[in-house]
């Protein structure tokens, strides 16, 4: 039923603990499916790793061409009707597999699923951070569920996307225009535990992928007009600037980078 598609790159303590929650060993679900890890790495892989101490799960050598296109290799892998991307530092809760097939058959016409994300405890900085889903409505790369026939009439991920910021995002545009609905599945949740928050050239990553973005899809920036746009900015800012006093200014250069990454933005031509 699931082809489970993880990808990977010099990362194996956290793919071990990913893929401890994620064996059979470790999910309630008595159906079918399969663990593919396509891994992008370069000075080290996973492949013993997985040999050794998962033989359940399949290792394939990524294409070194980003993660938007490790994802879609994983993918070209998949036997089963249906996809379930993960990251490899996530942590699926043992219910995963079940909740996202309950929820396939109680509405057969559904196509798209995402679910929830959630991290062990509260955060303690700016200097961390985690992709958080607790409703819906982020279409989070880390924990998503569709028909390998919708993931493969969309041409899947856009591998234009160079870093793993946005390219989820551009998928969601495109399943949105397509005419499908994306389903919340709550009970499909995997932890996230918090992580530590990159340098600036992370932020500069980032920067790249939004501008990739935004020149796609240029209605997304004339929604607003510099104005607003920058009322926006301002008031994010001051919401961000409250939570480093709630953390003790922990991580406060990290809060600047973002700062400083959306006046980026701001100022960047309409294309």
């Amino acid at each position: 039923m699931f082809s489970v598609l993880i990808p990977t790159y010099h990362r194996n303590d956290l793919l071990r603990a990913c893929l401890e929650h994620i064996v059979s060993a470790s999910q309630n679900f008595e159906g079918d499916y399969e663990i593919i890890v396509s891994d992008d790495g370069k000075a080290t892989t996973a492949q013993l790793l997985i040999a050794t101490d998962f033989p359940e799960v399949q290792w394939a050598q990524g294409p070194q061409a980003g993660p938007a296109a490790n994802r879609n290799h994983a993918a070209r892998q998949a036997k089963y009707d249906w996809l379930v991307f993960l990251d490899d530092d996530c942590l699926p809760d043992a219910q995963l597999l079940t909740a996202y097939a309950d929820a396939i058959q109680e509405d057969q016409q559904q196509q798209v699923f995402e679910g929830k994300i959630y991290a062990e405890r509260e955060r303690r900085g700016f200097h961390e951070e985690a992709p958080i889903n607790l409703t819906g409505g982020k279409f989070l790369s880390c924990n998503i569920c569709l028909s390998k026939s919708t993931f493969e009439k969309l041409d899947g991920f856009d591998e234009s996307f160079p870093y793993a910021t946005m390219e989820d995002t551009d998928l969601k545009v495109r399943i949105l225009e397509a005419g499908h609905r994306i389903q919340f599945v709550e009970r499909a949740a995997v932890c996230h535990p918090w992580r530590p928050t990159k340098g600036w050239n992370m932020y500069q990553k980032r920067f790249q992928s939004y501008r990739r973005f935004i020149e796609k899809y240029p209605e997304k920036k004339k929604m607003h007009n510099r104005v607003s746009r920058l009322k926006i900015l301002i008031s994010r800012f001051l919401e961000d600037f409250q939570e480093l006093a709630k953390y003790r200014f922990r991580g406060m250069r990290f809060m600047f980078y973002q700062a400083a990454l959306n006046v980026r933005l701001l100022l960047m031509k309409r294309p």
